[in-house]
């Protein structure tokens, strides 16, 4: 078969920066979490990939591009940055906005929530419930999906739930559950 009709790949999928929706769930994702998809994807179509179009352009004036680091380089980058552009395009058009402000002064846990809790080891934690494509867990922040999350999810303050965890069951009570403040508009 001619090379001319072979896809060009390094041999990974499309999607795999972040883990995939469960089947039949919904994309949850907070304001502040789409924005910041948001501005990557722009980030990416505005400055980076046009950046990167001009230095492929120039090394491939260059002659021969056998040997050309900078062409190859270029043209992988180049497919890593589409890769991630279809990906953004795709999560940001099934993104479900959900503002977790409106639970303010509520004590039962649902998306978006700061909640404290301690495990059967005596061993106090703090984690924020955010979406797939925002979560952080540096930052104390788990998915929706994750089994700490579905255990802790519609639990109030007070109540022992349990988690489900690779070495048995453990129960976790809900010490606390805070939301962030609601915005103010100040015209």
């Amino acid at each position: 078969m001619s090379k001319a009709f072979t896809r060009e790949t390094d041999g990974e999928d499309d999607d795999i920066s972040l883990p995939p929706l469960p089947a039949g769930s919904k994309n949850y994702i907070t304001p502040l979490g789409y924005a910041t998809l948001r501005a990557e994807l722009f980030g990416l179509m505005d400055n980076e990939r046009p950046r990167m179009v001009e230095i492929v352009h120039w090394a491939a004036s260059n002659g021969d591009r056998s040997e050309n680091g900078d062409y190859h380089y270029g043209k992988k980058r180049l497919r890593e940055i589409d890769r991630r552009i279809r990906f953004l395009t795709k999560r940001l058009e099934i993104a479900e906005i959900t503002e977790p402000s409106n639970h303010h002064g509520k004590d039962q846990v649902f998306f978006g929530a700061t909640v404290t809790y301690v495990d059967d080891a005596n061993v106090e934690r703090t984690v924020t419930i955010l979406g797939i494509d925002e979560a952080d867990s540096l930052k104390a922040q788990v998915t929706w999906v994750s089994p700490i999350a579905r255990a802790l999810l519609k639990a109030r303050e007070g109540d022992v739930v349990k988690l489900i965890t690779p070495v048995g069951v453990q129960e976790v009570e809900v010490l606390a559950v805070r939301y962030p403040a609601p915005a103010t508009d100040k015209a």
